[in-house]
């Protein structure tokens, strides 16, 4: 959220008047749109990390196999990521949003006010594990090459989830999906506001503060979620194999990358690239949107 609106939103409270509707509502759009020319821009970088972390293949490997597939093959998967994140950034901001308005009232005398976004953002994070978690289920299904044959369209994928059961179906890995959001979401809107602070206050322009609290947001979460990351994806690109449950698929990860952080972290610098530059475009836009509305 850029500073002008929360500054706006926070006098508003004070006043005795709550936010107006509209306002409510930007913040849906404004995070939708966002996300979505990010998600078009930065696809082809996912689907050679989403490669690397499933495979464990070296990114020149990668980056061959896939063009040798082609460019259709490239963007083969992009309709359930495009759905998801268009709708995952419209309801971690616009939530996010309406869930700090609401907390706000009766939080601030019991919380410091810097930390009433990250709290909004914890249970932003919750929501979106429990909403988005099928759609990231069918999109590592189709991006996994080896479900080619025996499931190769999203009708096909959507009769077998049907057939399964929940835990075993559409909320496979569902647990370290629930922790990667919620820390996450509740680290970006935490760190984000006090990074564009401290810029801002260095004289550094609105444009340049928003991209690079992005950035810096997205730095520290992903470095150390990680490899929950790659965990999730070798858990949800399963199909007809035995779920052996958190302790298990991450014991069987972690034989898989020969108990090396090094072969865990594979793909790490292109996930940690394309992430700052992801998280630094959605903020750069969201608060430009926000500027030109509030």
């Amino acid at each position: 959220m850029s500073q002008d609106v929360q500054s706006a939103e926070n006098n508003g409270r004070r006043d005795g008047n709550a936010p107006k509707p509209v306002a409510y509502l930007h913040s849906y759009l404004h995070g939708g749109a966002s996300s979505l020319i990010c998600t078009v821009i930065t696809f082809p970088v996912y689907k050679t990390v989403f490669r690397q972390q499933l495979h464990s293949t070296l990114i020149q490997q990668t980056v061959a196999q896939l063009y040798k597939e082609g460019l259709l093959k490239l963007y083969r998967g992009v309709a359930p990521p495009l759905l998801m994140k268009t709708l995952q950034g419209t309801i971690l901001f616009g939530f996010q949003n309406t869930l700090l308005q609401q907390l706000s009232p009766w939080a601030e005398p019991l919380l410091p006010r810097l930390m009433l976004p990250a709290v909004a953002g914890l249970g932003t994070g919750v929501v979106e594990a429990l909403i988005f978690n099928p759609f990231e289920r069918v999109q590592c299904i189709l991006q996994n090459n080896r479900n080619d044959q025996c499931l190769p369209t999203i009708s096909k994928i959507m009769a077998r989830m049907r057939s399964e059961p929940l835990a075993y179906g559409w909320y496979r890995g569902f647990l370290p999906t629930l922790v990667r959001n919620a820390t996450g979401s509740s680290l970006y809107f935490g760190i984000k506001g006090p990074v564009s602070n401290a810029l801002n206050e260095q004289h550094f322009p609105p444009v340049a503060s928003s991209f690079i609290s992005g950035m810096v947001s997205s730095l520290v979460i992903s470095l150390p979620l990680y490899p929950v990351s790659v965990l999730v994806a070798n858990m949800q690109a399963q199909v007809g194999e035995e779920n052996l449950g958190l302790r298990g698929s991450w014991n069987q990860l972690w034989q898989k990358r020969q108990k090396s952080l090094v072969l865990l972290y594979r793909g790490g610098s292109l996930v940690i690239l394309r992430s700052c530059i992801s998280w630094g475009i959605i903020t750069l836009i969201y608060d430009l949107l926000s500027r030109h509305t509030s």
